[in-house]
């Protein structure tokens, strides 16, 4: 059995919990609250900024002229045409491109790119994709499952994002990093990947958080004059 294979078979429970949560199931119906998906959307935004950085560590640990290229193009395809989609979908929900920039990142988002900073800072290129890996896959694999939902793809505000995130262009990349763990993790010992299984697992958690996040709006645990006091 393929590593990834094990991962997407292991966590599955987890995985049906991302996508059962009520943000997610609003997005497939049309029902989710603007509001929510606003402050989703500007969170987001950050953290494909940080994301990002990890295609460029990527780079960084390939050891071959090939997959230094391919990271090197998905980096180039994040902060250039991804990032430059998102400010146009954002703008639909009056979201100027001032506001993104000068947003401020929740609590979630900071210790989600946080923490895939460090793995992949301070790991190797498997720990790397592992700490990756669960974004895009599970993204993928969401935006496939909606979009098999009548009318989701045409909802007026909520289907562009479907039609994203379950198009083959983006799911080749979720497949590419698939299949490049899959190659760095053949012939590694059990000890090495509980490891790789322990970092997707908390990535995983954290999409879960994120979700969350974003349906409850949620910034640090108190508002700005407390924030003044300290």
């Amino acid at each position: 059995m393929s590593f990834s294979k094990r991962l997407h078979e292991k966590l599955q429970p987890i995985w049906r919990k991302n996508h059962s949560h009520p943000f997610v199931r609003g997005i497939g119906d049309g029902s989710l609250d603007q509001k929510k998906f606003r402050f989703y959307m500007v969170q987001d935004y950050l953290y494909l900024i940080e994301y990002a950085k990890l295609f460029a560590l990527g780079a960084v640990k390939a050891s071959d002229v090939e997959t230094m290229a391919r990271f090197a193009s998905l980096l180039d395809g994040t902060l250039n045409e991804e990032m430059s989609l998102h400010r146009q979908y954002a703008a639909r929900f009056g979201i100027s491109e001032t506001e993104l920039e000068q947003a401020a990142p929740s609590p979630t988002t900071l210790a989600y790119t946080h923490y895939m900073l460090h793995i992949a800072q301070n790991g190797t290129l498997p720990e790397l994709l592992s700490a990756l890996l669960p974004c895009s896959w599970s993204y993928w694999e969401i935006g496939k499952e909606l979009s098999r939902k009548p009318g989701a793809i045409d909802h007026p505000l909520y289907g562009e994002w479907i039609k994203m995130y379950s198009s083959r262009e983006f799911g080749q990349l979720a497949q590419w990093c698939i299949e490049l763990l899959d190659q760095h993790t053949a012939g590694k010992t059990e000890e090495e990947l509980a490891r790789l299984e322990e970092i997707f697992l908390n990535t995983t958690r954290f999409e879960y958080m994120f979700w969350d996040m974003a349906y409850n709006e949620s910034m640090w645990p108190f508002d700005e004059n407390e924030n003044a006091a300290i």
